[in-house]
């Protein structure tokens, strides 16, 4: 038997999406840009992806533009954002995801911003007077807060830093790479500029994303070339992802509240058996609040004994999938740097649990069982 509790790396793509992406292989070649009847179906089905999208997030479909991923979209916002309206101060959090620390750092360093990092709790919660002492001090701040964080599930409230943000005049960019299609997310009811998603998060493919661009939010564009998206996103449209990425989202909103009272019971079945099967657990952040964390992530660590320091390895040997932190810092030997940040001092391995609908208790059972091999 094989486990797979790695979904907040990437979720297995859903029978529904496959199909999809199978019967247009077929059909949809065509290049969106040309003028003939072939180009104008395949730009007929990224507009209407386009609808799709817009009409689940409550804006309109002029705000949305297709990119590679969260990754790319995280970088169009920050730095189109930040060198189209001249922002000198720019704010984030030291756990935000490196798509988003790296290329604010770089800016820093090549003196064109300077760059704050906001105030957390013990469970990566920005600390919101800090936030705003920042906001009072500057001009005009662009403010990068993610939704929720991807290695330890903390929950952000993007709605009263959203206000904040507005109060002060300030750019608000938000990745919601974690909690897209996994929550409903209303646009029209938030102060936000920028927002990046990727849809190998809800069970469409890799490679494809978007970034949603507020009407007040002129950019210049960050890739150059032809005039796809608008102007803004130069390239040849991955038609058949966009398709895909669309009708994950909306399956995955069509299931929405009954997906998630699912997962949360499966996250709940394991923080008991963990409590109960393993002595000297730790949980991260508030991940074991199902009301406070991301229902899809359990971040915890165990003591040290003569497995642990291979721990991921050995449980990969066992038949269990699952991840020391963002996957993306995989073949790095730097180790969690949202860990070293909420617990600095801790030696113990970091392991992050994470869950989709596919998953089941049997899974939960298997997961403990291996656990107790090597810590029991």
């Amino acid at each position: 038997m094989r486990v797979y509790l790695d979904n907040a790396a990437t979720t297995p793509l859903s029978p529904e999406v496959i199909e999809l992406m199978t019967s247009m292989m077929k059909k949809y070649y065509a290049n969106p840009s040309s003028i003939h009847s072939f180009g104008r179906e395949s730009k007929i089905i990224i507009e209407n992806a386009r609808k799709s999208i817009a009409n689940l997030l409550n804006t309109s479909p002029g705000t949305i533009y297709f990119t590679s991923g969260g990754t790319e979209a995280d970088n169009m916002a920050i730095n189109c954002g930040i060198a189209s309206h001249r922002i000198k101060h720019a704010i984030t959090s030291k756990i935000s995801h490196h798509g988003v620390l790296y290329p604010l750092q770089d800016l820093e360093k090549q003196d064109q911003i300077k760059l704050s990092y906001v105030d957390l709790d013990n469970n990566g919660i920005v600390c919101q007077s800090n936030l705003e002492d920042f906001l009072k001090n500057s001009s005009r701040s662009f403010v990068s807060i993610m939704h929720a964080n991807n290695e330890i599930g903390t929950i952000q409230d993007i709605k009263k830093i959203g206000a904040l943000c507005k109060k002060y005049n300030a750019i608000f960019h938000s990745d919601t790479v974690q909690t897209m299609a996994h929550y409903p997310i209303d646009i029209s009811n938030l102060d936000i500029d920028f927002l990046a998603a990727s849809a190998h998060k809800f069970h469409g493919p890799k490679g494809v994303g978007f970034i949603y661009v507020s009407e007040e939010m002129n950019i210049e564009p960050m890739i150059r070339g032809g005039g796809q998206e608008r102007n803004m996103r130069a390239g040849t449209e991955n038609i058949i992802g966009i398709a895909a990425l669309a009708k994950a989202m909306e399956i995955s909103y069509a299931n929405l509240n009954e997906e998630a009272r699912y997962i949360k019971s499966l996250k709940k079945y394991m923080i008991d058996q963990l409590r109960s099967e393993i002595k000297d657990v730790k949980f991260y952040g508030n991940c074991t609040d199902l009301n406070k964390s991301l229902y899809t992530v359990l971040s915890c660590s165990f003591p040290k004994n003569d497995k642990s320091d291979m721990l991921l390895f050995n449980l990969d040997i066992l038949g269990v999938a699952c991840s020391g932190g963002s996957a993306c810092s995989s073949g790095s030997n730097k180790g969690s740097h949202v860990l070293r940040e909420i617990d600095p001092l801790s030696q113990r391995p970091g392991i992050r649990f994470s869950f989709s609908k596919y998953n089941t208790k049997e899974d939960i059972d298997f997961t403990i069982k291996k656990l107790k091999e090597l810590f029991g």
